[in-house]
Parts: structure tokens; sequence; C-alpha cells
């Protein structure tokens, strides 16, 4: 791994740049203590960087669990039992790889998977206008004494200048450096907008601390305990309340944290070694055990969620990371700016960690990508739009839940319409000449289709039915051509069967072919 040391320390910088905002920025969207987001970043860099078999990848706190975790702390009423979801959380997902569940992610919708990531996109947009604009209540788009246009008015009454002033800026220079100064050079790819973005916010607080309009208070401002000694740091860490162990929520939730923190781990990883120019191949499974151990020990300490996360590791391939080194470097310098720059984080404005998350938010949630899912047709569009609906409205979970439920009604929609294909051509000798092939494999989902299609054939026609292609026939199917045989003596209609064991005419024939096959063509 060190042969790559030239290329891997320099990724590791900007690595480093990028995550250090989004670890703070991504706590305060979880409701969560923001030295909780350090620690992530750090396990996730240094433990689950030395544990993954995936060469570019970094894992650290995830925009896509910030939903998840700010519900979580309220429903469970305190931080420490929200630790223990975390940590059983880990568990299970060190059981998903010891079942080998790496194809997890497969099994979910692509519809339903860019729902949920456009409906978290959304509500991280939602989350930070308040903070934005230097307003400390949370915005919700359910609140039994406020309506949501009151809400907005208030944050409208509550608008802080200095912060607001500077979440301009701090947006402002992210969107130039995104869209301009990235094509410009490698000094603008080194550094990184979002480090520039806090940057300028220190400074323009330091300006500002004496402009009575400008200034911006200390309960807007980022706030990570500074430790004074070895023992002091070691206070700032938090343990989870094993008590609350038997309680139903929390194990709810810790499958939700384990169940969607997979899910986006898998999915990253599918992106990075597709991102990944030298076409690297990540062990999935292997993935999922390094997840587990980092989600285990970062419950332990006090830390938020882990998962591998695209921005961090597209950044790290971007700089031209080479190997795991990378990621367990920035966890080191993470470890480093907790211990010796405390103070000089403490003077960052929220509203620049709002900025930062918005323009990760949009990314998630790009309006274009509606036009795109609409474009692809309803049954895209539907599933993705509940998946979406669901997860702002309700919560993450109901969300996926609904979406994934309605792509299951699409699936069995088309399984009834493509169980078989119906040809009919011009009368031949007086009859309708019909050809119906069945589908590879047919089951009771497709009754309803095959049963129509026969009793709708007119008297005097000409079937021919092909199940030479046909691996799997549902014994209600079979009933269903039995009863049918029987019923076309009576309405003159012909039929010849087409199997691989040759061709059959005589309906009794016919009829003895499906009794002594009872479950295969």
């Amino acid at each position: 791994m060190f042969k790559t040391i030239k290329n891997d320390l320099p990724a590791s910088i900007v690595v480093f740049f990028v995550a250090l905002p989004l670890c703070l920025g991504i706590a305060l969207a979880s409701g969560a203590p923001l030295f909780s987001g350090l620690i992530a970043g750090i396990v996730g860099g240094i433990v689950v960087g030395s544990l993954s078999g995936s060469k570019i990848g970094v894992s650290g706190p995830a925009a896509g669990l910030a939903a998840i975790v700010l519900a979580a702390i309220t429903t469970l009423g305190s931080y420490q039992n929200f630790l223990l979801a975390v940590v059983l959380g880990g568990v299970i997902q060190l059981l998903f790889g010891v079942l080998r569940a790496g194809v997890i992610g497969y099994y979910f919708p692509s519809s339903v998977i860019k729902g949920m990531l456009t409906g978290i996109g959304i509500i991280i947009i939602i989350k930070q206008i308040p903070h934005f604009f230097g307003y400390d209540k949370a915005f919700t788009f359910f609140n039994s004494t406020e309506s949501s246009a009151s809400q907005l008015f208030n944050i409208v009454d509550h608008i802080q200048l200095g912060s607001t002033v500077i979440g301009f800026i701090g947006l402002a220079i992210l969107l130039l450096w995104d869209k301009v100064l990235l094509k410009k050079g490698k000094i603008f790819q080194l550094i990184q907008g979002p480090v520039v973005a806090v940057v300028i916010g220190i400074i323009f607080y330091l300006l500002t601390g004496n402009n009575e309009s400008l200034a911006i208070e200390q309960s807007h401002l980022v706030s990570v305990p500074v430790p004074e000694d070895t023992t002091s740091f070691l206070a700032q860490f938090s343990f989870p309340n094993f008590e609350a162990i038997l309680n139903p929520d929390v194990w709810i939730i810790a499958f939700t944290i384990a169940l969607v923190a997979s899910l986006e781990t898998l999915l990253c990883v599918e992106a990075t070694d597709k991102l990944d120019p030298h076409k690297n191949v990540t062990p999935t499974n292997r993935e999922l055990l390094a997840q587990g151990t980092g989600n285990i020990i970062s419950g332990m300490i006090g830390g938020l969620p882990i998962t591998q996360v695209i921005v961090r590791s597209s950044a790290n391939i971007q700089s031209g990371g080479r190997s795991k080194i990378s990621a367990i470097i920035h966890g080191f310098f993470l470890l480093i700016s907790v211990i010796l720059i405390p103070r000089l984080l403490n003077m960052i404005p929220l509203s620049v960690l709002a900025a930062v998350l918005l323009i990760v938010g949009y990314k998630l949630a790009k309006p274009a990508l509606f036009k795109k899912m609409y474009n692809l047709g309803w049954k895209q569009f539907i599933p993705f739009t509940v998946t979406v609906l669901g997860i702002i409205f309700i919560d993450l979970l109901y969300g996926i839940g609904l979406g994934l439920a309605v792509g299951i009604v699409v699936i069995l929609i088309k399984s009834f319409q493509n169980s078989h294909f119906l040809h009919i051509e011009d009368k031949s000798n007086g009859k309708h000449k019909i050809k119906m092939t069945l589908a590879e494999e047919v089951t009771f989902f497709n009754k309803g289709a095959i049963l129509r299609e026969l009793d709708s054939l007119p008297i005097d026609t000409y079937l021919e039915l092909d199940v030479r292609k046909t691996r799997y026939l549902d014994n209600d199917i079979i009933e269903i051509l039995e009863d049918f045989a029987y019923k076309a003596k009576e309405r003159h209609i012909d039929i010849k069967l087409i199997s691989e064991r040759g061709i059959i005419e005589n309906p009794e024939s016919f009829i003895e072919f499906f009794k002594l096959r009872p479950k295969s063509a």
C-alpha cells in the first residue's frame, strides 16, 4: 500500500478538507452533538479504512442517515439510547456480512433507491434553511401548533443578518468553485470549495465581532468542546445506555440503521468501483463486516452511524488516491484537528455549514432527476415519487417501504401483462388462427390474464399453444388449461400444443400431457 503514498498523501489532504465541514454539517443536520460527527469521521477513516477491501472508498457520517438520526434521537429520548441503537445496528451489519448479504442492494428497485436519496436531499435542504438564516428552530411539515406557512414567516421574522450574509457568501463560493473554478486548474481541486467557505466564514466572524448588525451570536457558531488536557478530551466521548436494550424502539431503529447504512454503502461501492480508473472490485461482504465493526466502535464512543460515502470517495478518486492509505491518513488528520485546533473550529458559523449541506442536498435531489425519472415511464416514476413523498411527509422507513410496495405492485402488473404473447392471424379455412406463446415462468399471478384471453377466443378458432420456452407452469395455470381443453370441444376450438416433446393436437392427449407433468411444460 505504501508504494502509492505519493498519490495517497495529497489525496488524503483533499479528503480531509472535504470531510471536516461535512462531518460537522451532518452532525448539525442530525440534531446530534457536533463532536459526534468528527468521531464518526475518525472511526470511518482509521478503523473502516483499515478493514475495508475498497482501495478508494472513504467512510464517515452520511447525509443519507441524517433524517433517521434526527427522528431516532427524539423517539428514544436521549442520545445515549440512540448510541445503543448504533452499536446494535453494527452488530446486525456484521450478521449481514457473515450471511453474505452483500447482494442485498440488488433487491431494491433503482427507482426506490433514487427516491430514497432524493427524499433525504429534500429533508436536508428543509432542515438547513433555518440555520442558513440564523434561526434556531427547526422547520417541520406537520406541526400541531403552527402551519408550514406560519413557520416560514417566523424564519423571516427572526433572520440574523450576519449569519444570512455569510451564508450567502459561502453558498456563492461553493457554486463558483463547483461550476467554474474546478475546471480552471489543479490548485482548485487541491483546495476544496467547502474549506474555502469555512475559512471565509471564520474571517467574517472575526472581522464583524464588534459590528452590532453583522456580529454572529455564539449560539449560531460551531460548538465543539475544547479540552484542556487528556482527561477533559476523553470526557467529550459519550457511551451507550445498555439499560435500554429491551426497548423495542431501540431494535427497530437499529435494524433501520443497519439496513439503510448497508444499502447506502453497497450503492456507494458500486458507484466508486465504476468511477475508479483502475477498475478495482470491492468485496461487498467484507465491506459490510468493516462497516459493522466501524459502527460498533463509533456507537461505543459517541459517534454517528457510518457508511461509505460518495462525496468523499469521489473526491479521493479525483485527487489521485490509489490505496486505502488515503482514507486512513484522512482519519488521522481529523483526529489531530480535534486535538489541536478545537478553538478554531468553534469560530465556524453554522450558516456556512448549512450552505455546504444545501449543496449536498441539492445534488441528491436535483430537479433534473425528476424529469429523468418521468421520462423513464410510469413504472419508474410512480415508485420514485411515492418513496420521495413518503420520506418527506412520514419518515424514511415508511417511505422506503411504500416505494418498495408500489414497486412490487408494478412488477405484478407487468407479470400479469407478460405471461403470454398472443398473435392473431387472418382467417384460414373459415377459422381464426391464433398463436399463444407462454412465458418462461407462468404463476398464479398470470391466472387472470390467461383466463381472460382463453375465454375471449371466438367460436371456430384454431389455437396454437407454444410451451417450448416455459420452464415453470403453476398448478393453477394447468387447471385452467385442463378446463379449457374440455370447453374447447363445445366451442369448436381446435388446439395444437407445441412442446419440447412434440406436437399434440388431440384434446385428450393435451389434458394427459399436463397431468403427467403437473409443474413443468
